[in-house]
């Protein structure tokens, strides 16, 4: 089973995706605790989801240990899962919103980042950590 979950592609290209995904949610992750009135826990309160004091925190620790993994491309698609949940929970609590205000282009702008974000979460689930990883270094042994 461990080996189906580190097993990966040889693409070196991979790290880009890595990179991209990694660094968004590590940053995000950090700043939901630096900021958390605005990112965090009070954000989750101003958009109605249930005991923000503890989703707030509990989402930035998911957002820093599993950017850190991506990154590292260590445990990439056990890592990647999670962060896949976060988008599509936040593209269904944030932008249904704008959707039913401003229209389907203005939900489709403000939410790009979304996209890319869960997007290369599902091509990080699908392919591994690439040529350049944790996990390939652990699958050559």
């Amino acid at each position: 089973m461990f080996q189906k979950i580190i097993q990966t592609d040889f693409s070196k290209t991979t790290l880009i995706i890595r990179l991209m995904v990694g660094v968004v949610f590590l940053s995000e992750g950090i700043q939901k605790f630096l900021f958390a009135d605005a990112l965090g826990s009070g954000r989750f309160a101003k958009i109605g989801l249930p005991n923000p004091e503890f989703l707030g925190p509990f989402v930035g620790g998911f957002e820093i240990v599993c950017g850190a993994l991506v990154l590292m491309g260590f445990l990439t698609r056990l890592a990647s899962f999670p962060l896949m949940i976060i988008m599509v929970v936040a593209i269904a609590t944030t932008k249904s919103e704008v959707l039913a205000n401003d229209g389907f282009w203005e939900m489709m702008h403000g939410s790009r980042t979304d996209w890319a974000m869960l997007l290369g979460s599902i091509f990080l689930i699908i392919e591994g950590g690439g040529k350049w990883s944790v996990d390939k270094n652990l699958t050559a042994r």
